[in-house]
């Protein structure tokens, strides 16, 4: 089986490391590619400036409080870009604000979760996002 490529956009060195522990110890095999800010995720989707050779993800975690473009003006041009639109987007971020949260969904995120501040919930709530976004929900096929 194919690894499941996921695209982590989260500038929070503790949360990338607890998300790819929760990521490894999951039962599905994966690769987690890790962009810093809404910038790089972008050139990594478009596959440019440094990024030519990334791969095409089959599940965005994108986090909404990103440098240089945050996370609402990255899933905004996810969602209105014709190759990238299909791909899932789960907005994982630490605001639980009513705005946020309507942002997302008026951008069309697959999902918005807040992230947990306990560290065995929020390990539990990464894998739980795979266990649904790759076991359960059947996602497009990618031509590349």
């Amino acid at each position: 089986m194919k690894p499941i490529q996921i695209l982590l956009v989260e500038d929070n060195e503790g949360d990338i490391l607890l998300t790819k522990e929760a990521l490894t110890e999951g039962k599905i095999v994966n690769d987690v590619h890790v962009v810093r800010d809404g910038w790089e995720a972008m050139k990594f989707l478009k596959k440019e400036e440094g990024f030519e050779h990334a791969v095409t993800p089959d599940l965005i975690l994108l986090d909404v409080n990103l440098p240089r473009l945050d996370g609402h003006e990255v899933l905004e041009k996810i969602k209105n870009d014709k190759e990238l639109k299909m791909i899932p987007v789960v907005m994982l971020t630490t605001s639980s604000s009513a705005s946020d949260i309507l942002k997302s969904y008026g951008n069309h995120a697959n999902c918005y979760i807040t992230k947990p501040v306990e560290i065995d919930d929020f390990m539990s709530t990464v894998s739980g996002i795979e266990d649904f976004w790759i076991s359960i929900v059947q996602l497009p096929s990618k031509s590349n």
